[in-house]
């Protein structure tokens, strides 16, 4: 499992901002539902995190929407824990007509925001999320199975 370090910026854990430096976006260029050789990765994508009460659904924090990098990468930043709510980060947005439709299995990546599970400092990073191309390009017939 990848992790992701966690800078927090206090001292007192229940008041700490959590800065997850990890999470991915990319255009799966041949629509095979997994990133490759051919996959890129998309600047200015838009990712959001929610977090939920899983007993009835009501939101219990949100980020506003967070713009991927030019490598596909983004950060999220969290005030406090939320051991307790069911949190995930988001696609919202392509940057591309081209590649704007979110891959159904990877539209969303579920995000643990606690240091209180016996890894302190650490939490994993969420799994890529990836939007598909419109047309798969000759040389995805290349790839193997």
């Amino acid at each position: 499992m990848l992790r992701c370090y966690v800078t927090v910026l206090n001292g007192k854990s229940r008041d700490a901002v959590y800065v997850l430096r990890c999470g991915h976006v990319y255009c799966d260029t041949c629509n095979v539902e997994s990133e490759n050789k051919l996959s890129d990765p998309l600047l200015g994508a838009s990712v959001k995190l929610v977090c939920t009460n899983p007993t009835d659904n009501t939101i219990t924090y949100q980020t506003p929407e967070i713009i991927t990098s030019a490598k596909g990468d983004f950060r999220l930043h969290v005030p406090g824990e939320y051991k307790d709510s069911t949190c995930e980060a988001i696609l919202t947005r392509s940057p591309t007509k081209a590649c704007d439709e979110p891959v159904e299995s990877l539209k969303k990546a579920k995000v643990v925001i606690t240091t209180k599970d016996g890894v302190p400092g650490v939490i994993p990073c969420p799994n890529s999320l990836a939007f598909k191309n419109k047309v798969a390009p000759p040389e995805c017939k290349d790839l193997a199975p």
